[in-house]
C-alpha cells in the first residue's frame, strides 16, 4: 500500500452504541492480516481535553503514555490493537479551535476572515493527516490504515464541522483510500416485537444529505436480526447486502471481531479500499489468538468475587479500565470475575445514623466479597468510607488493592490506628489538617485544573530492601518499572520512616527517590497500594500484575505462585486449559 487509508466510523439514532468497541474491532480485524493500524477518536465537545470531566460525564478519563488525558474510547483501540497512541490522538473542537485562533493571532491567514470553511475544516484535515503518519506499534512503522471514531450522532450541531470537513476529505484522499461505516441502532418495540428500521433510515438519509455516503451499515441491536429486516436496510439505505453488518449484544466484547470477521468484513475492505490482502487468510488461523480468548471466557467454570469501593459507582463506565483489568487477570487464571460496585459514602459511620439500612447492607456485600479494590478519585465525599474499607481489610487479613486514592487513604487509615495520630487526613481534604500525611506537591498549581497533575508514564524503582515483595515478583523481579499516572497529592516524606517503621513498607519509588509509588503491608496475605494507575496498561493477553496479585490472593493461590516462580500448578494448569475444550 502506498497511500494511507481512512475508515470513518459514525454513529445514527443514539449515542452510546458501540461505535468504539466496533472502530477497535474494524481494528484487530486488520492487524490480524498483518496490517499497520492506528486510531483517532474526535470528541465535539468544546473542552480541550477529557481532564477536567466528572467521570458521570463520560466515564472515566483514560490516561496516555504522553499524559494526554482522553476519552475511554482510547482505552479500547488500545486494549484491542495492542499499540500506543498519543494525546493527538485524541481530537476535541476545543482543540481545533485553539489552533485555528492561535494561527489567526499569528498572522497566518494574512489578514482573511477566519471562517469555520475553509479555515476549521482544513485545520481538521490536516491534524488527521498529520497524527495518521505517527506510528503506534511496537515494530515503529508507519501506519497502513487509520480508522476514525467520530463521537455523538450524526446530526448534532456540535459535530457539523467535522462532517463538512470529511465530506472535503474523501475527495482530498480519493474514494480507493477512504470509506465510511455508519453504526445505527435498531430498536425493537416490546408492543410490537418487531425490529424497526425507520430510525436507520433516517440517519442515513440525513448523513447523505449532509454530503456522506455510508459503505457499510452495521446496526446494532439486542437480538438477533432477521435476513428480511437486514435486505429492507440494505434496500431502503442504498448498499448491497453484503455492506450491511448485523450485531446483536453478544456475551464478551472480544467476540465482536470474530464474529463480524464472519460477516465478510475482510473481503469487504480489501476490495473496497484495495487493501493488497492476498492470499486471503482462514479466520481460524489469523484471529486464532482472538478465538482462543472468545472461548475460553465463555467456558470459564471458577469465580471470583471482588469489591470496588468507589465514588462514582453510580456509571460503571466510570471505571471501565480497572473492570477490564480485573477481567484481564481474572481470565488468564481461569476465573470468571463478579465486581460488586460499593459507594464508598454508604460505609462511613455518619451513613450508620443517616440510614442504618443502606450501610449495614453496603458492609454485608464488602463482607461477602474475596478481594477489595479501592481506586482513585478526587474530592472529599466518600473518603472516609475508603478509608473504613481499608481497615477493615487490613484487620481481616482481607487481599485489598488501592489505587491512587486508594493508596493515599491505605496510608491515612495506618497512620490514623497505627501509629495513632487520629487526626491523620489528606490536604485534599482538610487543608489544616494536624497530620497531614498526603500533601499536594510542589509543582501542582492550583489556580488552574485542567493538565496540571503529575500525568502520563513514568518510572518506579523497587528498592534494594524489596527483594522479597510480593509486588515485586509479580513484577517479574524487574528492578524498576514503567506505569502512568495521574495525581496530584502524594504520601508526606516527613511520616514516612515512622509509617515504615511500623510494618507499612515503601517498596517502590520515583527514580529521585523523592515520591513513594508501591507500599506492601508485612504479614498479611496481600495487601498492596500503587499511587500510579496499573490498569491503564493491562491487556487481553498481557494482564496487569497488581491485578494478577489481587485475583489469586483472593483465591488463596498466591504464595504457592509465587514459590513456583510465578507459574500456575499443573492441576491449575488443568483446570484452565479445561475452560476452553
Amino acid at each position: 500500500m502506498l497511500n494511507m487509508k481512512y475508515i470513518l466510523v459514525t454513529g445514527g439514532v443514539i449515542s452510546g452504541v458501540g461505535k468504539g468497541v466496533i472502530s477497535s474491532s474494524f481494528g484487530t480485524i486488520l492487524k490480524c492480516c498483518g496490517i499497520e493500524v492506528t486510531s483517532i477518536k474526535i470528541d465535539p465537545y468544546i473542552n480541550l481535553d477529557a481532564g477536567t470531566f466528572s467521570p458521570y460525564e463520560h466515564g472515566e478519563v483514560y490516561v496516555l503514555d504522553d499524559g494526554g488525558e482522553v476519552d475511554l474510547d482510547l482505552g479500547n483501540y488500545e486494549r484491542f490493537l495492542d499499540i500506543t497512541l498519543h494525546r493527538d490522538n485524541n481530537i476535541t473542537t476545543g482543540k481545533i479551535y485553539q489552533m485555528v485562533i492561535d494561527r489567526e493571532r499569528r498572522g497566518d491567514y494574512l489578514g482573511k476572515t477566519v471562517q469555520v470553511v475553509p479555515h476549521v475544516t482544513d485545520a481538521i484535515q490536516e491534524w488527521v493527516e498529520k497524527v495518521a503518519q505517527i506510528p503506534v506499534s511496537g515494530s515503529g512503522k508507519v501506519p497502513e490504515v487509520c480508522i476514525i471514531e467520530l463521537g455523538g450522532t450524526i446530526g448534532d450541531i456540535e459535530s457539523m464541522a467535522f462532517v463538512e470537513a470529511f465530506r472535503q476529505f474523501q475527495f482530498r484522499v480519493k474514494r480507493e483510500n477512504f470509506c465510511v461505516a455508519h453504526v445505527s441502532l435498531i430498536p425493537q418495540p416490546r408492543s410490537t416485537g418487531e425490529h424497526k428500521t425507520k430510525p436507520t433510515q433516517s440517519s442515513v438519509r440525513e448523513l447523505r444529505g449532509l454530503g456522506l455516503s455510508p459503505d457499510i451499515i452495521v446496526c446494532r441491536s439486542e437480538k438477533p436480526i432477521d435476513q428480511s429486516v437486514k435486505d429492507k436496510i440494505s434496500n431502503f439505505c442504498h448498499v448491497a447486502p453484503d455492506q450491511v453488518i448485523c450485531i446483536p449484544d453478544l456475551s464478551s466484547i472480544y467476540k465482536v471481531p470474530i464474529f463480524m470477521e464472519t460477516h465478510g468484513i475482510v473481503e469487504y475492505l480489501n476490495d473496497r479500499l484495495k487493501l493488497g490482502i492476498s492470499p486471503m487468510p482462514p479466520a481460524r488461523k489469523f484471529m486464532k489468538q482472538w478465538i482462543e480468548l472468545s472461548d475460553k471466557i465463555e467456558n470459564l467454570r471458577n469465580e471470583v468475587n471482588i469489591a470496588l469501593i468507589g465514588k462514582y459507582t453510580r456509571l460503571e463506565d466510570s471505571y471501565t479500565s480497572i473492570t477490564k483489568a480485573l477481567q484481564h487477570a481474572a481470565n488468564s487464571l481461569g476465573y470468571k470475575v463478579n465486581i460488586k460496585f460499593i459507594d464508598s459514602s454508604k460505609l462511613e459511620k455518619a451513613m450508620l445514623s443517616e440510614d442504618p439500612v443502606v450501610y449495614h447492607e453496603a458492609w454485608h456485600e464488602l463482607c461477602k466479597t474475596d478481594g477489595i479494590i479501592v481506586p482513585g478519585g478526587f474530592g472529599r465525599r466518600g473518603v472516609e468510607g475508603k478509608i473504613e474499607a481499608c481497615r477493615w481489610c487490613r484487620e481481616n487479613n482481607k487481599p485489598f488493592l488501592g489505587i491512587c486514592l486508594g493508596f493515599q487513604t491505605a496510608v491515612i487509615e495506618f497512620a490514623r490506628n497505627i501509629l495513632k495520630l487520629e487526626n491523620a487526613n489528606t490536604a485534599e481534604c482538610d487543608e489544616m489538617v494536624e497530620h497531614p500525611v498526603i500533601i499536594d506537591m510542589p509543582e501542582h498549581n492550583p489556580g488552574q485544573l485542567g493538565g496540571t497533575m503529575r500525568l502520563g508514564k513514568r518510572t518506579t524503582v523497587f528498592k534494594e530492601s524489596a527483594a522479597l515483595s510480593k509486588i515485586k515478583r509479580l513484577y517479574g523481579k524487574k528492578t524498576s518499572i514503567e506505569e502512568r499516572h495521574r495525581h496530584r497529592y502524594e504520601v508526606n516524606p516527613k511520616y514516612i520512616k515512622d509509617i515504615e517503621e511500623a510494618g507499612l513498607k515503601f517498596v517502590g519509588i520515583d527514580k529521585d527517590a523523592e515520591r513513594m509509588e508501591i507500599f506492601e503491608l508485612e504479614n498479611h496475605a496481600y495487601y498492596v497500594a500503587v499511587q500510579f494507575h496499573p490498569e491503564y496498561l493491562s491487556r487481553p493477553m498481557a494482564p496487569s500484575p497488581p491485578f494478577v496479585g489481587l485475583i489469586l490472593a483472593a483465591k488463596d493461590k498466591l504464595k504457592s505462585y509465587l514459590a513456583r516462580g510465578c507459574k500456575l500448578s499443573p492441576r491449575e494448569h488443568s483446570d484452565y486449559d479445561d475452560t476452553g475444550s
